[in-house]
Parts: C-alpha cells; sequence; structure tokens
C-alpha cells in the first residue's frame, strides 16, 4: 500500500488545530463530545450515522482521511463556508494501525466497497482518485461516479494521534505550512 498512499489528508477548520493537537483527531462520535467547530454537511452525516462497516464499527466511529485532499467535499467547503479551513497531511503509516478499512469511494456511497489495506493496493483505482478533475460533461453519471471515487476514504477507528500530523496546511496565509 506504501507504493499508492504516503500520505493521507484531513480537511478542519483552523480553529480546531489546538483541540487536534491535544487531543488528536477523533472520530465523528468522539469528537462529538467536545467543543469543536464541524464542516460535516448535516445530509451526509445523517447517512453515516448508522451505516456500519462490514466486520467493523459504525462508520461515526472510524476518523475518515481522504487519499486526495483535492476532491468534491474540500470544494464544497471552501465554495460554502465562511470557515477558514486548513489540510493536514497525515503519515501514510496510520494504515497499518489495527481495524483500518479503506473505502473505494465515498464511506455513505450506496455503492462503496470496504476493503482491508492489503486488499485496496489492488483494487483502488489511484488514477481516478487522484484525478485533477472530476468533471465528464459529456456523461453525468461517468461525473457521479468519479465524484464518489475521489472521496475514496481510509477510515481509522476512534482517533489518529498528533504525531502522525507532519505538516498543516493552511491556505493563503502566506506561510505555506505550519504545524504547532
Amino acid at each position: 500500500m506504501s507504493i499508492y498512499i504516503s500520505y493521507l489528508y484531513y480537511t478542519t477548520p483552523i480553529e480546531n488545530l489546538s483541540s487536534i493537537f491535544k487531543h488528536g483527531i477523533l472520530s465523528h462520535r468522539k469528537a462529538s463530545r467536545i467543543n469543536h467547530t464541524s464542516i460535516a454537511n448535516d445530509q451526509v452525516q445523517n447517512r453515516r450515522e448508522n451505516k456500519k462497516v462490514p466486520g467493523g464499527l459504525l462508520l461515526h466511529e472510524y476518523v475518515n482521511l481522504y487519499i486526495n485532499a483535492r476532491n468534491p467535499m474540500l470544494y464544497e467547503r471552501m465554495r460554502n463556508s465562511s470557515e477558514k479551513l486548513c489540510i493536514l497531511l497525515i503519515d501514510g503509516t496510520v494504515l497499518t494501525s489495527p481495524g483500518v478499512v479503506i473505502a473505494d469511494r465515498n464511506a455513505a456511497s450506496d455503492y462503496v466497497t470496504f476493503l482491508s489495506p492489503t486488499e485496496a493496493e489492488h483494487k483502488l483505482d489511484i488514477d481516478k482518485i487522484c484525478a485533477r478533475y472530476w468533471t465528464h460533461l459529456d456523461n453525468q453519471f461517468e461525473e457521479w461516479e468519479h465524484k464518489s471515487l475521489m472521496c475514496a476514504e481510509v477510515l481509522v477507528p476512534h482517533n489518529v494521534a498528533p504525531e502522525n500530523i507532519i505538516r498543516v496546511f493552511v491556505p493563503n496565509s502566506g506561510l505555506g505550512s505550519v504545524k504547532n
């Protein structure tokens, strides 16, 4: 898997950074117990709330990291949010953590396949997941499919430790990247 995935990404409001560096990146369920700013889409969260990974946990019990930071979720949040966002670069070694599952597309999708990291190495469509664009002007169905694929997720049970955060990208800060 390391050939394909060296880093993972997590998008969050900048104001959550001090909590993340104290507690780590928390699953939706754990984060709901502490004060934080959420950029989650309520409709998507309603779909995720009771969805269970076969042989695993409910989606809300995982931290969801993206394989491609430049995905439709980021685009939507940047377009419709007044929050100042940042992207956390996560060490790909979290893939070796116990219980990690990879969703070949947005995990809330009806068409998602959940894979072990070993299975994913041969089954993920990395070219589509990491494509620059998801638009397909000539085929709406292909566009919907590609959009979902670009939101492929690595699901880490419960939390990702602060030590796994390599860098913080802060758009338009003039700083490039910083880490606490």
